[in-house]
């Protein structure tokens, strides 16, 4: 579930606690947590409505300056139903202070380094974690396109990997592009000593 920056930048300071979304079947449960850049969204209640049951007051709730807007920016389809989304902000992303941490002990980062070549082993195309921080770390602020097209990737697939990357603290998402944050200028000089850099 994808959220316009404006709508979270109102989900973040509370005026935002709604979406309404059309959808086939819903996308989300009660209790799903989303991370996004303002932190951690949790979904309320899911629930099937009537576009008739939709008040200006909701709309407003949404993000919406009246119901009729809302409606309109809705996905059209005679299959799709109209679904009424409780949301609020559940506190900060913990990527954000997992990448800071470079408390780490020197087991802790053979650990990682390990972790690193089991993603790497799993992988159809063979390794690719070590070549992709050391891409970020050349190139910060590079679009993930022109740094796709430098290994021969298609973006998306690379950005795939970028995300798993960091989920572990390793990067930082920026404008454009990525950089390595402390956690991943750390491993990454722990991959180079072990000769895997």
């Amino acid at each position: 579930m994808l959220f316009t920056r404006d709508a979270l930048t109102g989900i973040a300071s509370g005026e935002i606690d709604l979406a309404f979304r059309r959808w086939r079947r819903p996308a989300v449960r009660p209790g799903t947590e989303l991370r996004t850049e303002v932190g951690v969204l949790v979904i309320g209640e899911v629930e099937m409505v009537p576009e008739t049951a939709v008040t200006d007051r909701d709309a407003r709730r949404a993000g919406f300056a009246d119901r009729e807007r809302l409606l309109a920016g809705q996905r059209p389809g005679e299959d799709r139903r109209l679904y009424r989304i409780g949301v609020r902000l559940a506190g900060d992303d913990p990527r954000i202070r997992l990448r800071q941490d470079t408390d780490v002990s020197a087991a802790r980062l053979d650990e990682i380094v390990a972790e690193l070549g089991r993603v790497d082993a799993g992988s159809r195309r063979g390794p690719w974690t070590t070549q992709v921080l050391e891409l970020i770390a050349g190139q910060p602020c590079v679009s993930a396109a022109e740094l796709a097209a430098q290994v021969g990737r298609e973006k998306l697939p690379f950005k795939a990997d970028v995300r798993k990357l960091k989920e572990r603290g390793l990067t930082e998402s920026l404008a454009t592009g990525y950089r390595l944050s402390p956690r991943g200028m750390l491993v990454l000089g722990r991959l180079r000593a072990s000769g895997q850099g």
